[in-house]
C-alpha cells in the first residue's frame, strides 16, 4: 500500500502541481475500500480475442429486458467468434444514444441491470463506456449545480472572462458554453459536445477520486477492459487547445496505476478521433499509459484504397505501425456506432482525397457531419454511412456479390494487422443503411445504429444471401486467425510493397517463428503476386510457392512451410 500510495501521490503532483494531505488522505481511504474486495484475474489479450462493439439494446425482443437478449443471441448464433463485447453506454441518459449519462452507477432499466452484466461476464469478456468527460445536465450533479448546492459548485466549468477558449479545438459547430436556468438566474457551464452532455472539471480533485471510484466499481462489475470515451478533452487551460494536455495523460497514467493494483491486465483503451500522431500519444511510454488506443486512421484508408483501387497511402502509413510494447498495442477498428472519422486523415490524405470519400458517401445515401475550427470556419469531420455502403462504388460494383467480397476484402485488413480486431455489429451481421432511422430522427449517426429484433435478425442471417455471407465470412477468417499466434496483437508486423492495388504484409511470432503472409486485391482485377515464402495457403490448405492468384477483392493467408 505505501509503494502504491507513493506512486498515486506522484500521479496526483503532475496533475495539480502540489498536492495537499488531505487529497492523498481520500485517495488512501479508496484504495483501503477496495482493498476489501475480491478480484478476478483477467489475462491479457492474444490472437484469439476479438471485440464485438454493440449497444445493450441492439438486439431485442419486445417487453423483455435486452441485455439478456443480446447475451443469448451472442451465446447461440455468434458462438465464440466473439470473446470480448464492448458494451456502448448501458447507463440511465438523456440523449445522443447513451452518450449523455445520468447516473454512472445505475443500468438503464430497459436493459436489465448488474445481476445481468454479471451473468454476461461468464461467457464473455467485457468492456464498459467510461463516459468521463462530461454528464447530462439532467444528472443530480448537474441539478445540484444548478441549485446552488455548495459541493458541487466546483464539478462544473461556468464561463469566465479572464478563460481565453479563442484556441480551444471542438468536434461540434455547436457554442461551447450553454446557459441553463437556475431558479430565477441564469448559470453557464463548459459543453464540448452539446447542452445536454456538460463536461466536468477535473481541476476539483473531489472530481478525479468520484470518478475514480466508478471506474474500479466497473472493473469490480466484471469490466475486463474500459473505453474512456473523448478522454483528450478531459483537462482545459486558459490560452490552450484543451485537448491533449499534459494534466489528461497524468489522468489516465493514475488511472492505469490503480487499475493494476487490484485487477492488473484489464485494459485501457483511450478514444480519440483525432490525427494520428496525436492519437497514439496516448500510448505514453508504453507500458503507463493506453493498453490500447482506438486506431482511428484505419477505417478512413481501407475505404479509400478500395476507393481509388490502390493501396500506396495505406501501405505507407502501415509501415509507421510497429509493435508498441508487451502491455500496449493497437485497437483495430472499420466501423463503430459513430461515423467514419476524417480528422485522422489529416496529414495522410490530401485535402481533393477526403472531398472524393465525402462525394462517395454521398452518392450511397450518407451523411457529413462537421465541425468548428479556431478561426471560425468548419471542415469534415466524419462520414456518416455504413461501412459496406461506403465500400460500394455505384459505378462498378454492381451486384450483391460484389458489396460481399468487398465487405469481406476489407475486414480481411482489419483481422490481419497487428493489435486486437473489433467488429461493429452491423458489419458482423451484414446490415445496410438505415435511411429511414436516421430521417425520422434528424441524427446522421442513426444511419448505422439501427436495432433488431433477435427473430427476425436470425431469419435474416439465415436467408438473406447478404447478411448470411458476410455474417459466414468474417466468422471463417476469425476462427482460422484463433488457431495462429502469428497474430498475436504483441507480434511483429512487416508491410510489403507487392503492387499497387494489393495491401500486404507478414505476421510474426517471436515466440513460436510462426510467420503468416496477407494479401488482399482491392480492386476487380485479377492480379498474380509473388510469395514472400512458401507455405500452406490457410483458406483452401492447399500448398503454395513462388506466385499467387488474387481474383477481384480476394485475400489470402500463407502460412511459412515447407512445401514438399
Amino acid at each position: 500500500m505505501v509503494q502504491s500510495m507513493e506512486k498515486i501521490a506522484s500521479h496526483l503532483e503532475d496533475i495539480y502541481g502540489e498536492v495537499d494531505g488531505y487529497v492523498i488522505g481520500r485517495f488512501e481511504d479508496l484504495l483501503i475500500k477496495w482493498e476489501k474486495e475480491e478480484w478476478e484475474e483477467v489475462l491479457p489479450p492474444t490472437e484469439r480475442n476479438v471485440y464485438l462493439i454493440t449497444y445493450g439494446d441492439s438486439i431485442y425482443e419486445e417487453d423483455k429486458p435486452t441485455l439478456p437478449t443480446l447475451h443469448k443471441f451472442l451465446k447461440e448464433t455468434v458462438g465464440d467468434s466473439i470473446t470480448d463485447v464492448h458494451l456502448l453506454p448501458m447507463f440511465p441518459y438523456t440523449s445522443d444514444d447513451g452518450f449523455s449519462v445520468t447516473d454512472y452507477r445505475k443500468i438503464h432499466p430497459d436493459l436489465g441491470n448488474w445481476g445481468d452484466i454479471r451473468y454476461f461476464s461468464k461467457d464473455y469478456r467485457l468492456m464498459f463506456d467510461f463516459v468521463a468527460n462530461h454528464i447530462s445536465q439532467s444528472s443530480e450533479w448537474f441539478q445540484k449545480y444548478l441549485a446552488g448546492d455548495p459541493y458541487y459548485q466546483d464539478y462544473f466549468i461556468p464561463e469566465q472572462v479572464e478563460f481565453d477558449s479563442e484556441n480551444v479545438v471542438r468536434p461540434r459547430t455547436s457554442p461551447l458554453y450553454h446557459e441553463y436556468r437556475a431558479g430565477d438566474q441564469t448559470k453557464t457551464a463548459w459543453t464540448t459536445f452539446s447542452k445536454d452532455q456538460v463536461d466536468v472539471n477535473f481541476r476539483n480533485p473531489e472530481v478525479l477520486i468520484e470518478m475514480t471510484d466508478i471506474l474500479l466499481s466497473y472493473i469490480h462489475e466484471g469490466g475486463t477492459s474500459i473505453r474512456l470515451d473523448a478522454i483528450g478533452f478531459i483537462w482545459k487551460e486558459s490560452g490552450t487547445s484543451s485537448i491533449h494536455l499534459p494534466e489528461a495523460h497524468a489522468i489516465i497514467q493514475l488511472w492505469n496505476t490503480v487499475v493494476n493494483i487490484f485487477k492488473p491486465n484489464t485494459q485501457i483503451i483511450t478514444e480519440t478521433n483525432v490525427p494520428h500522431k496525436e492519437n497514439i500519444s496516448y500510448f505514453g511510454n508504453g507500458t503507463n499509459e493506453a493498453n490500447m488506443v482506438y486506431q482511428f486512421a484505419l477505417p478512413p484508408l481501407v475505404l479509400y484504397s478500395f476507393m481509388k483501387n490502390d493501396v500506396g497511402t495505406l501501405t505507407e502509413w502501415a509501415k509507421t505501425i510497429h509493435k508498441v510494447s508487451d502491455q500496449a498495442t493497437y485497437f483495430n477498428f472499420l466501423a463503430s456506432h459513430d461515423g467514419i472519422g476524417m480528422r485522422p486523415t489529416e496529414g495522410i490524405l490530401s485535402e481533393e482525397d477526403r472531398m472524393e470519400l465525402v462525394e462517395q458517401t454521398k452518392k450511397n445515401g450518407g451523411e457529413v457531419s462537421y465541425k468548428s475550427n479556431p478561426d471560425g470556419t468548419q471542415s469534415v469531420y466524419e462520414l456518416n454511412i455504413n461501412y459496406s455502403e461506403a465500400l460500394r462504388d455505384p459505378r462498378e460494383d454492381t451486384t450483391k456479390e460484389d458489396e460481399i467480397k468487398k465487405m469481406l476484402a476489407a475486414h480481411s485488413i482489419l483481422l490481419s494487422l497487428i493489435g486486437v480486431p473489433a467488429i461493429y455489429y452491423h458489419s458482423l451481421l451484414g446490415s445496410s443503411n438505415d435511411v429511414a432511422g436516421m430521417k425520422e430522427s434528424g441524427i446522421a449517426r442513426r444511419i448505422n445504429r439501427e436495432k433488431l429484433e433477435l427473430n427476425d435478425i436470425n431469419y435474416k442471417l439465415k436467408n438473406d444471401p447478404r447478411r448470411s455471407s458476410i455474417f459466414q465470412g468474417i466468422q471463417k477468417m476469425i476462427e482460422i486467425r484463433k488457431q495462429h499466434r502469428a497474430f498475436s496483437p504483441f507480434g511483429k508486423q512487416e508491410v510489403l510493397e507487392l503492387h499497387p492495388k494489393v495491401f500486404a504484409l507478414i505476421r510474426k511470432n517471436p515466440e513460436t517463428e510462426e510467420e503468416v503472409f496477407f494479401a488482399v486485391n482491392t480492386s476487380r482485377e485479377e492480379l498474380e503476386i509473388p510469395l514472400p515464402f512458401q507455405g500452406t495457403e490457410l483458406f483452401t490448405n492447399q500448398k503454395v510457392a513462388n506466385s499467387i492468384l488474387l481474383p477481384c477483392y480476394g485475400y489470402v493467408w500463407v502460412k511459412k512451410g515447407q512445401v514438399n
